[in-house]
């Protein structure tokens, strides 16, 4: 189970927190590219946060969209914080 404080511990989460919540949706491509991160480690970050129940995805062909899981409380609370650091 990842907790809510492992989310807000990892910068590389937070970025791409900070990408999904700026866009509502993105591909691991343009999550690279706007987080400076490695694709691994944005695929890594990626499997966490949707065990987590905060990101949910959808695939067309081999097209992966991630999106933020706004039915989940977990996902609120952390765009309020990623608004309120401003995390770069």
């Amino acid at each position: 189970m990842v907790k809510l404080e492992d989310i807000i511990s990892s910068r590389g989460k937070l970025k791409i927190l900070k990408v999904l919540f700026r866009r509502g949706q993105a591909n691991i491509t343009l999550i690279v590219r706007e987080t400076g991160l490695h694709h691994r480690l944005v695929s890594k970050h990626i499997e966490e946060l949707k065990t987590a129940n905060i990101v949910g995805e959808r695939r067309y062909g081999r097209l992966r969209i991630i999106y933020i899981n706004y039915g989940e409380p977990k996902a609120r609370i952390l765009r309020d914080i990623v608004k309120t650091l401003d995390i770069s």
